[in-house]
C-alpha cells in the first residue's frame, strides 16, 4: 500500500534533480525571467485597450492576431526546427519581438498608442512566435536524457506557471505605481537573459541525426503528415486543440468578466491571472510526482474534459471573490492535460519529427486559441458573456467524450530513443541525482 507514495516521491525527487544539471537549470531560470515579462504585459495589455475604449471584439481580435500567424507558418517554423540552426531563429525572432514593447513604450511616453497599433505590434510578436515555438518546445527534449522528457517537461510547466503567479503581481505593482508603460518595460527587458542562454545552450547546427536521410528536401511536409497518420499522436493533438479552442478565451476574456459583470478593477483582474497560474503551478507539480512511464493519454484527457465543466462553473459563478478559486482550478486542468499530452508527443514522436511535432502542438493549443477568441469575442458582442462561455464549456465536455473514445483506444507505440545531438551529448555533466 506504500508503494505509490515511495514511487512519487521518487519521482519527484528525481524531477526536482534536474533543476541542478548545468543547461537545464540555467534555461528554465532564464524562461522564468522571460516568462514574468511575458506575463506582466498579458496582464497590462488587456486593460489598457479597455482604458482606450475597446470593445470586446477588439479585445479578442488583438488575441487573434496575436496566434493566427501560428496557422499560416508553424508549420514552417517546424521545418526549421528540424533542418536549420535552432540558436539563430530563437535568438532572431526573440530579438525582434524584444522591439515590440520597446515601441509600445514609446508610443505611450509619446501620448499616441491607439487600440489597432496594439493589434499589429501583437501580430508581429505572432508572426515571430511562430517560426520560432517549434525551435523552442524542442530543447528541453534535446537537452535531457530521454526518460527524463516527461518530467523535464512538467518541471518547465511548473516554472512557466509560477510566472502566471508572479507576474500578475508584478504587473499590478507596476500598473499601481507608474502604469501600463512598467510592465511593457519589464517585458522588453526580460528578452536579454533568454537571449543570451539560448545562444549558449544550444549547439550550432540542427538537432536531427547528421547522417539522416528520411528528410527529403523535396517533401518539406511530408513530416505533418507521417504525424496526422498516428492515432496516438492525432488523438493528443485533437484534444489540445478543443480545450485550447472553446476553454481557452475564459483567459482573455477575464478582464471582460471582472470589469463589465462583476464590477471589479484592476486588482481583481490581477488577482484572477495569478490564481490561475498558482493553478496551474499545482498541477504541473502533481506532475512531477507522477512516474514517467505512466500512460499520459488518459491523465490529459480526464483534465481536458474538467476543463470544459471548469469554465462553465466560471460562466455562473455570480461572486467576484470567488472567481480566482474557479480560475486557480481553471489553471490547473489546462496545465495538467496540455504538458501531459505534449509530454507523450515529444515521447513517442521520431526525434527527426520532433521540431514538426511541437509545430503542431503550438498549432492546436495556439491557433485554437486564436479562433476560439475571435469566435467567443462575437457571440459575447450577441448573447453575453456569461452565456457565451457557458455554451463553449457544454461544447468542449462534448467534444472531448467523443475525442477520447477513440483516443483512449489506440494503440501506444514503444517509446522512441533519444538521439540528441552528439555535441549535447559530450557536454552534458554527469550528476548522481539524475539518471543517465
Amino acid at each position: 500500500m506504500n508503494d505509490e507514495p515511495a514511487g512519487g516521491s521518487h519521482a519527484f525527487a528525481e524531477s526536482l534533480a534536474l533543476l541542478r544539471t548545468r543547461r537545464f537549470g540555467t534555461f528554465c531560470l532564464a524562461s522564468l525571467l522571460s516568462n514574468l515579462g511575458t506575463w506582466a504585459q498579458q496582464v497590462a495589455e488587456p486593460w489598457l485597450l479597455l482604458s482606450l475604449a475597446a470593445s470586446s471584439f477588439v479585445i479578442g481580435l488583438d488575441s487573434f492576431a496575436a496566434a493566427a500567424p501560428l496557422w499560416m507558418f508553424a508549420l514552417i517554423g517546424g521545418v526549421m526546427a528540424d533542418r536549420a540552426d535552432r540558436r539563430r531563429i530563437i535568438a532572431t525572432c526573440q530579438s525582434i519581438q524584444a522591439l515590440c514593447p520597446v515601441t509600445l513604450v514609446g508610443l505611450l511616453v509619446t501620448g499616441t498608442v491607439q487600440p489597432w497599433m496594439i493589434i499589429a505590434l501583437s501580430a508581429v510578436v505572432g508572426l515571430t512566435d511562430a517560426l520560432s515555438m517549434p525551435s523552442f518546445q524542442s530543447i528541453v527534449p534535446s537537452i535531457v536524457e530521454h526518460d527524463q522528457i516527461a518530467p523535464a517537461l512538467a518541471v518547465n510547466a511548473t516554472q512557466l506557471n509560477l510566472s502566471r503567479v508572479l507576474g500578475p503581481a508584478l504587473a499590478g505593482v507596476l500598473m499601481a505605481s507608474v502604469g501600463a508603460i512598467g510592465c511593457f518595460a519589464a517585458n522588453a527587458a526580460s528578452y536579454l537573459p533568454f537571449i543570451w542562454v539560448a545562444l549558449w545552450i544550444l549547439p550550432r547546427g540542427r538537432m536531427g541525426r547528421p547522417d539522416d536521410n528520411r528528410l527529403d528536401p523535396s517533401r518539406p511536409f511530408a513530416g505533418i503528415g507521417t504525424i496526422a497518420r498516428m492515432p496516438h499522436l492525432r488523438g493528443a493533438l485533437l484534444t489540445v486543440l478543443v480545450s485550447s479552442m472553446l476553454c481557452g478565451p475564459l483567459v482573455v476574456f477575464t478582464p471582460v468578466l471582472v470589469r463589465n459583470v462583476l464590477h471589479g478593477d484592476v486588482s481583481h483582474f490581477s488577482a484572477s491571472m495569478g490564481a490561475f497560474g498558482l493553478g496551474g503551478m499545482l498541477g504541473a507539480i502533481v506532475l512531477l510526482g507522477i512516474d514517467a512511464r505512466r500512460d499520459r493519454r488518459r491523465i490529459s484527457w480526464r483534465f481536458a474534459t474538467a476543463y470544459g465543466l471548469v469554465l462553465v462553473l466560471a460562466a455562473v459563478n455570480p461572486i467576484s471573490w470567488l472567481l480566482p478559486a474557479v480560475l486557480a482550478l481553471a489553471g490547473l486542468s489546462m496545465t495538467v492535460s496540455n504538458t501531459a499530452a505534449n509530454s507523450m508527443l515529444q515521447a513517442t514522436t521520431l526525434p527527426e519529427l520532433r521540431g514538426e511535432t511541437a509545430s503542431l502542438y503550438m498549432l492546436a493549443m495556439r491557433g485554437g486559441l486564436s479562433i476560439g477568441s475571435l469566435m467567443t469575442g462575437l457571440s459575447i458582442g450577441v448573447l453575453g458573456v456569461r452565456e457565451a462561455l457557458a455554451i463553449n464549456g457544454i461544447g468542449a465536455v462534448v467534444a472531448q467524450i467523443a475525442v477520447g473514445r477513440a483516443w483512449l483506444r489506440s494503440p501506444m507505440p514503444q517509446a522512441r530513443s533519444n538521439l540528441a545531438h552528439p555535441q549535447l551529448l559530450r557536454s552534458r555533466s554527469p550528476h548522481r541525482a539524475v539518471r543517465r
